[in-house]
């Protein structure tokens, strides 16, 4: 059996799809082979956010998406095994996280757009997929599971750490030595702050920060964002756009006397992420030591500044002082959950997700 697998992901950002070709070792140690992203087309984007909200003929347009993201994943592993020098014949899976269009646990289900039996008929390469729904049957939230893959990949027994990932949706992972490791999600990372950003300024998001740091927060918007019940909920807990979307946002600011500029909305957005990060960690990782950051909020110099700020004592590092790339934790994670799978080992973290017990992740569509 090839040790080979492709792992991809498709966030709460909605940018397009990560894409990494990794070996595993015998304990599940991976080495970065290749990676590749395909960003999304603009009305591919669209059409995940049309999901978001119920809507009108909602099965016809949630089932053309998924034949459309297919097409997206099958042309993603083209473009990576080119890159790579690879052929199909070599990959023992992809394993495939698809697209979050619904996060409903306490209804129990979670929705991946995808098909992935599609997905195999292009790729000629078996698929491992809906990694989510065995925790949610199980009575967790199905989320996060990345902690799993960081509890194996980035412990130290010397030093107590946090891996934070800011995409869309920021989480954490607690990896203190003599202490069970934990997970969840604090809030928004980047989805509020790049909705923002596009609708006022026609970039998809604020580089580095920039336009956030020329503006002031407004403390009356920040204090009632910061009064969401969801950021004081103990863990085990995850959330989406089903909560912090944009109608959120505007019964927020429709609540104010007077309305802030713009650019110093996104000044405050970016520090209620800053400081719902903070107040997590505080608060769920005492005695924490460093903080290591990976997904697209590592390249937000303002927002991982403000975090440092309320965080003193806490060195505050990219990921890849731990050797792997920021930007493709999750791709990875999602690589080493196929990798789980087939050998019918747990991919859950009971203690992350709250689960009953530890579960095999994924369902297979073989090529």
């Amino acid at each position: 059996m090839t040790d080979l697998y492709i792992g991809m992901m498709s966030g709460t950002s909605l940018d397009g799809v990560d894409a990494v070709l990794v070996r595993f070792d015998e304990t599940g140690r991976p080495a970065l082979l290749a990676d590749h992203v395909l960003p999304y087309p603009a009305a591919i984007k669209q059409a995940v956010l049309a999901l978001q909200p119920r809507g009108h003929d909602e099965l016809h347009r949630s089932q053309t998406l998924a034949n459309q993201l297919a097409d997206i994943y099958a042309q993603t592993v083209q473009q990576l095994l080119a890159k790579a020098g690879r052929a199909p014949g070599d990959i023992r899976a992809i394993a495939c996280h698809g697209q979050t269009v619904r996060h409903a646990p306490h209804h129990g289900y979670t929705i991946q757009l995808g098909n992935m039996s599609r997905l195999a008929e292009l790729a000629g390469i078996d698929v491992i997929a809906d990694f989510r729904s065995r925790d949610v049957a199980a009575g967790g939230h199905g989320a996060p599971l990345v902690p799993a893959f960081q509890q194996g990949a980035f412990s130290s027994v010397d030093e107590k750490r946090v891996i934070l990932n800011i995409g869309g949706i920021s989480n954490l992972a607690r990896l203190h030595a003599g202490a069970a490791a934990i997970g969840f999600d604090c809030g928004p990372g980047n989805m509020l702050m790049d909705a923002w950003c596009l609708r006022h300024t026609g970039q998809p998001y604020d580089d580095d920060g920039c336009w956030a740091a020329g503006g002031a927060v407004h403390a009356p918007l920040l204090a009632a964002l910061l009064a969401e019940p969801y950021l004081t909920q103990p863990p085990p807990k995850s959330t989406g756009r089903d909560l912090f979307d944009d109608a959120w946002l505007a019964d927020k600011l429709n609540a104010l006397s007077a309305q802030p500029s713009p650019q110093d909305v996104q000044a405050t957005l970016l520090a209620f992420s800053a400081r719902s990060i903070a107040d997590a960690i505080l608060e769920h990782c005492r005695g924490n030591q460093a903080v290591y950051v990976c997904g697209g909020g590592a390249r937000n110099g303002a927002l991982l500044a403000e975090i440092a700020r309320l965080l003193p004592g806490q060195r505050l590092e990219a990921i890849e002082a731990l050797g792997l790339p920021a930007q493709l934790i999750e791709a990875i994670a999602f690589a080493w959950l196929g990798w789980r799978f087939d050998r019918r080992q747990a991919g859950n973290l009971p203690a992350v997700t709250g689960a009953q017990g530890p579960r095999v992740l994924g369902a297979l569509y073989p090529r």
